[in-house]
């Protein structure tokens, strides 16, 4: 502030506690009896003002809120985080597994994992990866019908969800034109995980990422029955405020993760 703006508010100041505050003589300024009492209280109200705002700054800063949908923070996100916090152990995580787009306006997030096509203005947004997908099974439920051996065989169970555009695309791939998936019932979990969990316990058939079940394809609790993957073009993105870019969590959670994309290939 300039001297004149420092003196006007002095001035109101004065105005306010309806006497002078201040003595002012040539070259030298001090305090009047009234600014004598009244100069340790406003200096205490003043310093527990800063310490407040230090805690609350201090717990802004330290805690990154990320969204999430629920199988990208437990199949990729969740397994990954101990090489973000080695790099900034001063910043603890705090999970939203939701697949609702949430308003970084009205929600105490500081980043979104999203995923669809990338339309969401007013935000930054970096590509993380595309997904591929085809079904996946439990061994044992492909052995009760003596093996899968074309993909109309997968018609003879459940499927997680029937109604999702996944499997009309995967199965005109396959070349099975008359699946009648509209007349199946609508079994829906909610996210690719729950689906993976139920078709783990042999309950239908589920259609995923094998990218995010190589562990569980490994120790034979899925079964990929055919080579064939498709893609829908949509991909998970980071999103947060393009205002909020600059704010130090959230560019070093940025730059963790796309380093983390690129050398897994994404």
């Amino acid at each position: 502030m300039t001297q004149t703006a420092v003196s006007y508010q002095i001035k109101l100041l004065e105005e306010n506690v309806g006497e002078p505050l201040f003595l002012r003589r040539p070259r030298q300024i001090a305090l009047t009896e009234t600014g004598v009492r009244l100069a340790p209280k406003v200096t205490e109200a003043f310093a527990m003002l800063h310490d407040a705002m230090s805690t609350a700054r201090d717990s802004v800063e330290g805690t990154l809120a990320i969204s999430s949908t629920h199988t990208f923070a437990s199949k990729w996100l969740a397994p990954r985080l101990g090489s973000f916090h080695l790099k900034h152990p001063a910043i603890a995580v705090r999970f939203q597994a939701t697949s609702d787009i949430i308003d970084f306006a009205r929600e105490q997030i500081d980043v979104g994992i999203r995923w669809g096509d990338g339309n969401w203005p007013g935000l930054t947004l970096h590509r993380l990866m595309g997904l591929e997908f085809t079904p996946m099974l439990s061994p044992k439920l492909a052995e009760s019908v003596g093996g899968i051996k074309e993909p109309r065989d997968l018609l003879k169970f459940d499927l997680f969800d029937a109604g999702d555009i996944w499997w009309k695309q995967w199965f005109e791939a396959a070349g099975v034109t008359d699946p009648d998936l509209d007349r199946r019932p609508r079994n829906q979990l909610g996210s690719q995980a729950m689906e993976a969990d139920a078709a783990m316990a042999g309950h239908g058939v589920a259609i995923l990422h094998p990218a995010f079940y190589e562990a569980e394809i490994a120790l034979g609790r899925l079964y990929q029955p055919f080579e064939l993957t498709r893609s829908d073009g949509k991909a998970y993105w980071l999103a947060y405020p393009e205002n909020r870019r600059n704010v130090p969590k959230i560019k070093a959670f940025r730059n963790w993760i796309l380093e983390e994309m690129k050398a897994a290939g994404n």
